[in-house]
């Protein structure tokens, strides 16, 4: 019996009988069912006596065209993947994407009372996926939207590496003359408590009504349904695996607040980019290029950062204000001397930067004997407050365009990264 998705079926097995809606499987030996109670069941084949058809699946996807308003802005939407524009099928249970104009404003039909909305797909890809070329497709995207007249770009995106992308975005558009927003999903579409319609249209109705002209986030800013908040692509950071406001603002604060129903924009800190007269460039990335990201942790060895000797960079997440197990204080930390010798012979050929474990504030390697010792064989990091993450892709931008010069930038501002000073109130979100 050829079956298809959302064909109603009959399972019977040696113990039970089944009754629901079949859903097409990876895995040739297993039948899944999506029972009534909408969860779903897999079924060794093995245990199946018998498989009746009750119905076939005859649901029609119908969408419904809409009159784009082109006295309204241009915004132009660019999928790369994620929950965001999906719709379930409750017969299958299967995560549908929803990509064409049509499609978006059907999901989303406040939008059509925002902007002239222009979507398309410009990949399908886990987050976690993501090469540096993946950075360089993107911007190019985005800038040939910019050439066709979009005032603004929405990239929806996986949320687990989204503030990879935004600071690869901050870094490789320069001179950016609208704004672009990355906007994520927590929660999946079929859920009550999905996040991705308020995140994808506070986006828009910021990007049509603001004067930043920046790489920004747009996520909730709190667990309700209120507003969203507008969050630096080089200073924001997934803090929580689930829930809907886990990006949060890290030595800095949201730029903006919104609420589209409302129609208000709560500015909290424009310290952003705005209009200008210069000509929008690329600066891409080296996809050739090997970079390292090690986290400092107790019983190391030198081996583990002997690793990374053929890398191009190394950014390693130090604990404290820039620590690192490099003291030998007695007969059990001998290893120590042999990492810093490691670290001794890294930065010989490989660029390697200390970020902040501690996520929040700012390394200072003037305040120990070994701090000072390893930043005499070259080791960088003193005053940095990036993020690991944007510590990280700062690096591979500046060896990817600046290689000479990349020691000398890493801790010069260039978009917005680096803080002249922290304030007391950029720790941990004040929900605002």
């Amino acid at each position: 019996m050829k079956l298809a998705n959302g064909d109603v079926i009959n399972v019977i097995t040696r113990d039970k009988e089944y009754d629901g809606g079949f859903i097409q499987s990876q895995k040739k030996d297993i039948i899944t069912v999506k029972l009534n109670s909408g969860y779903n069941i897999g079924i060794n084949k093995k245990e199946i006596k018998k498989i009746k058809l009750i119905s076939k699946n005859k649901t029609e996807k119908k969408v419904f065209s809409f009159n784009f308003n082109k006295k309204l802005k241009k915004i132009s939407i660019l999928h790369t993947g994620g929950t965001v524009a999906s719709v379930v099928d409750y017969k299958t249970g299967a995560v549908a994407p929803r990509f064409k104009p049509e499609e978006i404003l059907n999901m989303f039909p406040e939008l059509n009372e925002i902007a002239s909305i222009n979507s398309r797909l410009i990949g399908n890809i886990w987050s976690q996926d993501i090469r540096f070329v993946h950075f360089n497709i993107l911007a190019r995207e985005i800038k040939k939207e910019i050439e066709d007249g979009a005032k603004g770009v929405i990239i929806t995106h996986g949320t687990d590496f989204l503030h990879y992308t935004s600071a690869a975005l901050s870094f490789a558009l320069e001179n950016l003359p609208v704004p672009v927003l990355l906007v994520g999903s927590q929660r999946s579409s079929d859920r009550g408590s999905s996040d991705a319609g308020m995140n994808l249209i506070n986006a828009v109705y910021f990007a049509v009504n603001s004067e930043m002209c920046d790489v920004g986030i747009c996520m909730h800013n709190s667990m309700n349904d209120d507003y969203c908040a507008i969050l630096s692509g080089l200073k924001t950071r997934k803090m929580h695996a689930s829930r809907r406001d886990a990006f949060k603002a890290i030595n800095s604060k949201p730029w903006a607040l919104v609420d589209y129903r409302k129609g208000e924009i709560k500015y909290v800190d424009k310290n952003f980019n705005k209009k200008h007269n210069g000509k929008l460039e690329l600066r891409l990335f080296n996809d050739k290029l090997k970079i390292g990201l090690l986290k400092s942790t107790i019983n190391m060895d030198a081996k583990q950062f002997l690793f990374f000797k053929n890398y191009d960079g190394l950014v390693i997440e130090a604990s404290g204000i820039g620590n690192l197990p490099t003291s030998v204080l007695d007969r059990y930390t001998k290893e120590h001397k042999k990492i810093f010798n490691a670290l001794k012979t890294l930065t010989k050929k490989t660029v390697v930067v200390l970020a902040a474990q501690t996520i929040f504030g700012r390394l200072n390697m003037n305040v120990y004997s070994n701090q000072r010792e390893m930043q005499e064989i070259r080791v960088l990091g003193h005053l940095n407050d990036m993020t690991p993450e944007t510590t990280f892709v700062k690096l591979a931008w500046l060896l990817s365009n600046y290689k000479k010069e990349t020691k000398d930038l890493l801790f010069e501002n260039l978009r917005g990264e680096i803080n002249e000073r922290l304030m007391s109130d950029e720790f941990l979100d004040k929900n605002f």
